[in-house]
């Protein structure tokens, strides 16, 4: 197989992404070159006989390539036509192409099943054989919507306080109120900011149609968001931004509910994201309770280390 480095190449590598088995929406070239300047890309595709077989997203940092450093996960994104022994022999020939660049780690962030249209686990198993370490592991809620648990009682409670309150919840693009109440939410619980600014989330929502962002209103008045990732199998919540106010009258659980069962009820999965930090050492079980109360259990985000030299 042949190893090219991507070269500027969108139209090609958006192509391919939407024919793979197991690509996701923020590989585009639109959502990954928009922190180009924070992360050197080292994206590579493979080809064989100038038919293109796989894509990997990643960028360099030093001696390690990372896949990909600026996203929740990477990993190889690949045609149906790969089987387990190319994708194999592939890794062995990225393990000798990356040690003849000077590269002496490979950082891999595995795609998780969730997101595959077809079994796409081919990549665990090569590094495997190349004695890839597990380096981190986070905790990520997911509904399983054919066999979702049901919700908990503080959850129906939640639910009707909102109803009585008249909460309404719509489809908005508002991302500036949403941003304000995030932001001042993050700053007073955990002295921290968003990880997109208002400009990136407004860019990336403008270049995919697959972000879109819903609001939780009381008397006309914004009180809570989420800014919601759609992944073809999997709804995905990147932010979830409640006041004070939506909490008292049980708001975000509404908007939740209204995600899960309305408006990404077709979707085989609801995910709500990770309740880890500080590489999956520190797992905020009270947050993870919260989403498990919706009817969702456990996905992991997994992070391999591979040695080049």
């Amino acid at each position: 197989m042949d190893i090219r480095t991507y070269q500027q190449q969108h139209v090609a590598w958006d192509q391919f992404l939407a024919q793979s088995r197991n690509g996701a929406f923020f590989f585009k070239r639109g959502y990954m070159d928009y922190h180009a300047d924070r992360f050197q890309d080292a994206s590579l595709w493979i080809e064989k006989e100038g038919q293109v077989l796989a894509m990997l997203p990643a960028s360099r940092d030093g001696d390690t390539i990372v896949s990909h450093g600026g996203l929740s996960f990477g990993g190889l994104v690949m045609s149906a036509r790969l089987g387990a022994a190319d994708v194999k022999a592939l890794f062995e020939q990225l393990r000798d192409y990356w040690a003849a660049m000077g590269i002496k780690k490979l950082i891999y962030k595995p795609i998780p099943h969730i997101y595959h249209s077809m079994p796409s686990e081919e990549d665990l198993y090569a590094l495997f054989r190349l004695g890839a370490r597990t380096m981190r592991v986070d905790v990520s809620t997911t509904i399983m919507q054919e066999s979702r648990l049901r919700l908990s009682k503080g959850r129906k409670h939640a639910l009707s306080k909102a109803a009585k309150a008249g909460v309404t919840i719509r489809k908005s693009d508002d991302y500036a109120s949403c941003w304000q109440i995030l932001t001042d939410n993050l700053q007073a619980r955990h002295g921290t900011s968003p990880t997109h600014s208002l400009q990136e989330i407004s860019l990336l929502a403008s270049r995919c149609p697959e972000i879109s962002l819903y609001m939780a209103y009381l008397h006309e008045q914004p009180i809570a968001g989420v800014v919601m990732f759609d992944f073809g199998r999997v709804a995905h919540t990147q932010y979830i931004a409640p006041s004070q106010v939506a909490r008292e009258v049980g708001a975000v659980d509404l908007l939740l509910e209204t995600l899960i069962s309305e408006v990404y009820a077709d979707k085989p999965y609801f995910n709500f994201g990770i309740s880890t930090c500080h590489n999956g050492l520190s797992f905020n079980e009270g947050l993870c309770a919260q989403k498990e109360m919706f009817g969702g259990r456990t996905t992991t985000l997994q992070w391999l280390e591979m040695d080049c030299i």
